[in-house]
Order: structure tokens, then sequence, then C-alpha cells
């Protein structure tokens, strides 16, 4: 049986998600959020040196970690269809690496940022405006960036429905963090980018997706 250690609110809302397209049986450990640091608690580095999450056990193989890893893994292993990757060599199959890798290596490091830049703001007065006036030229830049990668996003899906061409892919399973934390802090709305928030209602409609939601809690992003 496949294994889940699923940090609430986290990447590993991606791994449901494909395991639910795959109709793929899996368990679901669910470890809390400490509701004063957000920090994952301590118990998941009983499963990974890092105390990451999502981790993936499987019969015959070492846990494994990092979002993008597992869902080529279970791709490999559990899609044997082909029915979530294009066929490699083509165009989409280009696209399809691109936005599997441009989730993690490009995407969300200006949301990380701006996660804790937000977090920031919430330090006791005078920190606050002490910080708020040192870290100004960090704001401007990362709120730079994300427009740029968001205006990025919606250009393309100006020719396609998806972000490896007209079908559903497990690039839109890893895109959909960097999208969902757009629009909780990163400025996407309908209205500022109408084609990104258009494909974020397609997948919030899907029933893996919201299956995944039932599975691992709502995903809230807001902090």
């Amino acid at each position: 049986m496949l294994r889940v250690h699923h940090l609430e609110n986290s990447r590993s809302h991606r791994v449901l998600w494909l395991l639910e397209e795959l109709g793929q049986p899996y368990e679901v450990v669910t470890y809390p959020r400490d509701p004063a640091t957000l920090a994952a608690p301590a118990a998941l580095r009983a499963v990974h040196p890092l105390g990451k999450s999502p981790v993936l056990e499987d019969d015959g193989i070492a846990p494994l970690a990092e979002s993008g890893a597992i869902l080529e893994y279970l791709l490999q292993r559990y899609d044997v269809a082909g029915r979530f990757a294009p066929a490699r060599g083509t165009a989409d199959w280009v696209r399809y690496l691109h936005w599997l890798h441009f989730a993690e290596g490009s995407a969300m490091t200006p949301l990380l940022l701006k996660l804790i830049l937000n977090r920031i703001d919430q330090a006791p007065w005078p920190v606050r405006s002490i910080l708020r006036r040192a870290l100004a030229p960090l704001r401007a830049r990362v709120a730079g960036q994300i427009g740029d990668q968001l205006a990025y996003m919606d250009a393309a899906l100006a020719a396609a429905s998806h972000f490896a061409g007209m079908a559903f892919s497990a690039a839109d399973v890893q895109m959909i963090f960097v999208a969902e934390a757009s629009a909780a802090r990163g400025g996407l709305t309908a209205t500022s980018h109408p084609r990104l928030w258009g494909w974020l209602e397609r997948m919030r409609a899907r029933p893996g997706w919201q299956r995944a939601l039932e599975r691992g809690g709502a995903l809230r992003l807001g902090f």
C-alpha cells in the first residue's frame, strides 16, 4: 500500500491529487502545523531527516521526498497507459518538462519570500517599522518577480488549455500549488490574469482535486 506523509496546507496536496487521478489506493498520514510558527512537527523527522513533506512510502523503495520527484515516480510506476504525460519527444512533452520543473525551480522562491515578508509585518512595533524600511527594496523586487511570473504563466495559457498543451497532465498537478499560493498572497485574480485564473478554476472543479482536499484537508495559504 502506498503511504503519503502529508503536512496540512502544503505541497503534498499535489501527491494526493495525482493519486486520485490515477485511481491508485493509498494511505494518508496527516501532520498538523504548529499554530504559532506554522512549522512542521518534529514527528516528520522520524520519516525523513529534513522533516519535510511530502514523503512517499511504497513497497520496495526508500522513503521518497520532493513533490516533483514523487510525481515522476508515480507516473513511471503506475501510469502505464501514459494518461498524465505527453508522448516523449513531442512539443507538448517539452512544455511538460518545463512546467513540471518551473513550479519549484522558479515560481515558488518569490512566493516563499512574500510569505516571509508577510510574517514580518506581524512583528511588534517598532521592530515592524524598522524592518519594513530595511526590507523595502527586497519587497519591491519580490513583487516584481511575482508579477513577471504571473504574466508569463498567463501568456502560456493563451494557446492551450493546460500547461503541457490541450490535455491535463502532471504538469498541471505540479502547478496547482503555485497558482493557489499566487491567489492567496501573490495578487492572482480573475481580473489580473484571466487565463491563469480560468485554468485554476477548472483544476479546482476536477473531481480528483476535490477528493484530494477531502483526504488532505482544505488548502489555506493566506497566512
